[in-house]
């Protein structure tokens, strides 16, 4: 089976989120400065999780680039990052409202570390298409990267109830790792990253 279904259906995950979070957005119930600061823990989240979803869509997309086959694994796993992908709504509003709280600001970490694992799980299954001696699957054997995401995550979970804003200063930097995607991928595909 090709890729073509699966990622609509994740494309069309990601598009429902990203609408839910933008319709959650109110306009400033005052005008001039004020009004805008009463806002602005609502659309500073609304930033960060639009800058989530969007690392999260782009990797995907190079993903299943490499992608020779659509198994049920794949499938499955690909069911399991778009559960906590559709959750990130959900607590961006919480975090939000909450003006970056502590419980929140863990929930919200924990969610990001959810989807990162979950994303882990669906790039295994990804490479086990292939065959074991193969350049691609060699070539993911080291995920610096990724690992350095999974503790500040924790990182940020952990400490989200002493310093909301250091933890959430930590889910800031793991998004600007991101925001160039996996080189590992862009080299074996040919693109520019």
């Amino acid at each position: 089976m090709d890729t073509h279904r699966l990622e609509a259906l994740s494309d069309g995950v990601l598009a429902i989120a990203i609408t839910i979070m933008v319709l959650e957005l109110k306009a400033p119930d005052q005008a001039g400065t004020a009004g805008l600061l009463s806002v602005a823990p609502t659309f500073l989240s609304y930033i960060l999780s639009f800058v989530y979803l969007g690392i999260h869509w782009n990797n995907h997309h190079h993903l299943f680039m490499a992608c020779r086959t659509v198994t049920a694994p794949v499938m499955w796993a690909n069911m399991h990052l778009l559960f906590w992908l559709s959750l990130i709504p959900l607590t961006t509003d919480w975090l939000g409202k909450s003006s970056f709280a502590g419980l929140p600001s863990a929930v919200y970490g924990f969610v990001l570390f959810m989807a990162a694992i979950a994303y882990i799980i669906l790039q295994r299954c990804v490479l086990a298409t292939y065959p074991e001696s193969a350049p691609l699957r060699k070539r993911f054997h080291a995920d610096t990267k990724g690992r350095i995401s999974l503790l500040l995550y924790l990182a940020g979970i952990a400490i989200s109830g002493v310093s909301p804003f250091l933890a959430t200063t930590l889910y800031v930097f793991v998004a600007i790792l991101w925001v160039i995607p996996d080189k590992r991928l862009a080299t074996h595909l040919n693109v520019k990253p």
